[in-house]
């Protein structure tokens, strides 16, 4: 396993937009929780923020400002739920291990 699978990587980035990290350890450890308490409010944000869309994108007569909106909050939720399913992805062991 190389280093960089090794690590957690965290539902949130530095300051300067450079994803963060956690060294694994205890499993349970409060950033553990933490991250994983972040992970579970972006995902209901992308179900509730997928609500409100469908019934804007259903409504031919939608102002362009609520279809614009719309999506501007459907590309922020799919970049933390693409972010969400690295991270878990990045923790499966290989099928090559037990």
């Amino acid at each position: 396993m190389d280093s960089i699978s090794a690590l957690r990587l965290l539902p949130w980035t530095s300051s300067e937009g450079k994803p963060c990290y956690l060294v694994p350890g205890d499993e349970g450890g409060c950033v553990s929780r933490l991250a994983d308490e972040m992970e579970a409010v972006q995902l209901t944000m992308g179900t509730d923020v997928l609500g409100h869309a469908r019934k804007v994108l259903d409504d031919p007569a939608s102002p362009h400002t609520e279809v614009r909106y719309a999506g501007l909050r459907l590309a922020e939720c799919l970049g933390d739920a693409l972010r969400v399913a690295e991270s878990r992805g990045l923790r499966l062991p290989s099928p090559d291990e037990p």
